[in-house]
């Protein structure tokens, strides 16, 4: 998929399965990882795994809201952020208090897309940075980011 920075992870697979299925998989990697995990971290100066929770919180957010307007206005422009900027927050968030964000927001956003009809997969949107999308494309920039972060931290969960 064209505009989508995350298209290797998705592996054929279809995007809105792959975010409704997400939730799962996380809470599988977070009984690995458990409280004590919360602050392991991939290398010096990553994220940590609360950190990570805190991002994918704040994401699910921004891509909620994205896709709203994305339905409501025709052509819409999508509104970028700069995660670093949102980040340092982070490190005095909880991450099960993010973790419980994070899952409230996703079924609110699954709903969402459950309820689609066809022509709104198909709806134009402008990505400044990526250029014209599709609504289908917002979706699996999502489905990408899920997995790219759930790499991450599964690879925490294996560190010893």
């Amino acid at each position: 998929m064209s505009g989508n920075p995350y298209a290797a992870f998705l592996e054929g697979r279809e995007p809105a399965t792959l975010v409704r299925e997400f939730p799962e998989k996380l809470g599988r990697v977070m009984e690995r990882l458990g409280t004590e995990g919360m602050g392991r971290r991939l290398a010096p100066g990553k994220w940590t795994v609360a950190e990570i929770l805190c991002h994918l919180a704040d994401t699910e957010i921004a891509f909620g809201f994205r896709w709203r307007q994305a339905l409501a206005e025709d052509n819409h422009v999508v509104q970028p952020f700069d995660q670093d900027r949102w980040a340092p927050r982070y490190p005095t968030t909880p991450g099960d208090e993010a973790l419980r964000a994070f899952l409230a927001v996703r079924q609110w956003n699954v709903l969402l897309l459950e309820r689609l009809d066809a022509a709104d997969w198909g709806r134009p949107v402008m990505h400044p940075e990526r250029g014209p999308l599709e609504f289908e494309t917002l979706v699996a920039i999502m489905a990408g980011h899920d997995l790219n972060h759930l790499a991450q931290l599964e690879a925490m969960a294996s560190q010893k």
